[in-house]
């Protein structure tokens, strides 16, 4: 009862929250392209300890609004904040231990995965919780959060009308256009050999879906490919993704999929993004409302990988290489004065929070107070007021937190 009361409180002032930055959100100033590049500072927000992955925050809305997860008690909740406030959303969630608030919009529409109590038929780890060291083993569902109520989404269904045991949503947009991934009842050939251990217990496609109105559409994936994902929306509907093959769980985005074609979806047609260079690895992870995409390629010889900015006046790759004398670069975000974030890699595997200015590597950790405990790992999240969500280390306890960035002046 106590556990229920304290979560009812949060969610109470969250909301209260929402309604009073919903109507704000209207007045501020987005970022403008005079303004392209991150800010020579930021306020930093610490947001709290979130453990380990996958907790993070994901996403962040014009209006202040984050998603995420974080871990309590053993278990990996689906959690939003605004500003200092946070609440578990994961609470009863859809009868599993588990979920993950991947997305959010301005009226406080949250998507997402949850276990549900249903064993899976096939003994997979769908969403990965049981291979990132959280009791599971049960089927896992998209979900759209509202109002304090957690709803499944429907998966695929097949000719004889059975669906899909498993499915995942990643974004929603104020229209409440939802786009994820979602299993359909179809062996997949491409998986290796089943082993949890190592993270290989898909055994069915997973296909790149939309949500309209609650009604699931699958999305055409490139060169044949069995599996998909789509990770971003915009305002109008455009959905940025990936296909590619079946492929032991990533950590790094929660899919069984071996990334091949990086893909933009207009109005329901796949466009091939290209690539730096490479033959894999190429995956759009984020989208603004200019049509403007980011995500990750392989360069030649795919040795390694290397951020990338897709506008529909080029219709290529723009190269956003790695900071400094690091090896490794993945763009996570783009708001819509093309401020662009994500995160930078050394060859020892350290990470830094990063924003790309004129196409060049800034390490945010330069841009915040320099008494600062928080070292910025990550940054994944971007709107169009230039704040900034991510992940840090706090050098003294060696947690992982939660952080935001506002800018401090231009």
């Amino acid at each position: 009862m106590k556990t229920t009361a304290l979560f009812s409180m949060a969610a109470m002032s969250l909301m209260t929250a929402v309604s009073l930055a919903t109507p704000a959100a209207a007045q501020d100033e987005p970022a403008t392209a005079e303004h392209k590049g991150a800010p020579s500072r930021y306020i930093l927000t610490d947001l709290g300890p979130v453990g380990p992955l996958p907790g993070q925050p994901f996403h962040i809305t014009d209006n202040g609004l984050i998603s995420g997860s974080a871990a309590y008690n053993g278990k990996e909740q689906a959690t939003l904040w605004y500003k200092r406030l946070k609440a578990n959303i994961g609470i009863p969630g859809l009868g599993g231990k588990n979920s993950i608030a991947f997305g959010i919009n301005q009226w406080a529409q949250a998507v997402g995965e949850a276990d549900t109590s249903t064993p899976d038929p096939n003994g997979e780890d769908f969403c990965g919780f049981a291979f990132l060291g959280y009791p599971s083993g049960k089927t896992c569902l998209p979900f759209l959060w509202q109002g304090g109520v957690m709803t499944a989404l429907p998966t695929l269904k097949d000719k004889n009308g059975k669906r899909g045991s498993n499915g995942g949503a990643n974004v929603i947009n104020s229209s409440g256009e939802v786009a994820g991934l979602a299993e359909n009842t179809t062996l997949d050939k491409t998986c290796p050999a089943y082993d949890p251990s190592l993270g290989q217990s898909q055994k069915l496609q997973a296909k790149p879906v939309a949500w309209i109105h609650g009604q699931i559409h699958e999305l055409a994936t490139l060169g044949g490919d069995p599996d998909g994902v789509a990770f971003a929306i915009n305002e109008s509907g455009e959905i940025a993704g990936t296909s590619g093959s079946c492929a032991p769980f990533s950590p790094y985005n929660f899919v069984y999929i071996q990334t091949v074609h990086a893909i933009l979806w207009e109005k329901g047609k796949p466009i091939d993004l290209g690539s730096l260079g490479g033959a894999t690895g190429n995956v759009a992870l984020g989208i603004n409302n200019h049509g403007e995409v980011v995500g990750g390629s392989d360069v030649v010889g795919d040795t390694t990988t290397h951020g990338f900015l897709w506008t529909k006046e080029t219709g290529k790759m723009q190269d956003l290489v790695p900071f400094h004398d690091d090896v490794v670069s993945t763009a996570l975000a783009i708001n819509d004065g093309g401020v662009v974030v994500g995160v930078s890699i050394d060859d020892k595997n350290n990470t830094r929070a990063v924003a790309w200015e004129h196409g060049v590597a800034v390490d945010l950790n330069s841009r915040i107070p320099h008494d600062s405990t928080l070292y910025l790992l990550l940054a994944c999240g971007i709107n169009s007021r230039g704040e900034i969500i991510g992940v840090a280390a706090d050098i003294k306890t060696n947690e992982t937190h939660g952080y935001m960035l506002t800018p401090a002046a231009w």
